[in-house]
């Protein structure tokens, strides 16, 4: 039972090592395939003219990025 323990408490601190070493890098999360970008489509939606949710929703992330603080600059 010592050993399992042991284990379990070394993949712990590992895991939280690598999580916190990936939290200091603010990196948003990729895919390791290329997904979509790698057979040629830019986004999801291949249409020219977005749905109004879709759009309401850019528009709103545009809006809360426009107001957010930026740490790195303070």
């Amino acid at each position: 039972m010592t050993i399992f323990l042991l284990t379990l408490a070394f993949f712990l601190i590992v895991v939280v090592g690598m999580a916190v070493g990936y939290i200091f890098q603010q990196k948003s999360l990729a895919g390791s395939c290329g997904g979509l970008g790698s057979i040629g489509i830019d986004k999801e939606c291949n249409c020219d003219n977005p749905c109004e949710s879709r759009q309401e929703r850019e528009r709103k992330a545009a809006e809360l990025k426009e107001n957010s603080i930026d740490i790195k600059n303070i």
